[in-house]
């Protein structure tokens, strides 16, 4: 089953969005409560990112027997240092992302935390993609 939802940063209020129903899906398919909570956290720090660094973008989920997949791509400016960006607390969120609660640095390394595999590709100027499998 694949499931689509579009991320609008022209509404940062609606982040968070797609990760609420999809968790409403896995519920109702039945997923381990456990499971659900991983992927709701990384999918919604996922969200926050493309709001505030990326201009939105779209998030593919697929759901199989074995395992869940959230893959989120956006447009944006690229990260140009994958590493650093991997570092807590480190962030480029603006003074206006910050003042909303959002750019503690998190996003990335709580979504490496929560997820069984992250797979990241990016390229500046051109866009990131960014894979989080789920085990069942």
């Amino acid at each position: 089953m694949i499931f689509k939802y579009q991320v609008d940063a022209a509404a940062p209020e609606l982040a968070g969005r797609a990760s609420t129903e999809f968790k409403s899906v896995l519920k109702q398919l039945g997923v381990n409560a456990k499971i659900i909570r991983k992927i709701s956290i990384a999918m919604y720090e996922g969200e926050i990112n493309m709001v505030i660094h990326a201009n939105g973008g779209e998030i593919t989920c697929t759901v199989d027997e074995k395992q869940i997949e959230v893959v989120m791509a956006d447009s944006g400016p690229g990260i140009p240092d994958l590493d650093l960006a991997m570092t807590a607390g480190w962030s480029t969120a603006s003074q206006e992302a910050r003042e909303l609660g959002f750019g503690a640095g998190m996003g990335m390394p709580n979504m490496k935390r929560f997820s069984d595999e992250m797979d990241v590709k990016t390229k500046v100027g051109v866009g990131t993609t960014l894979t989080l499998r789920f085990n069942l």
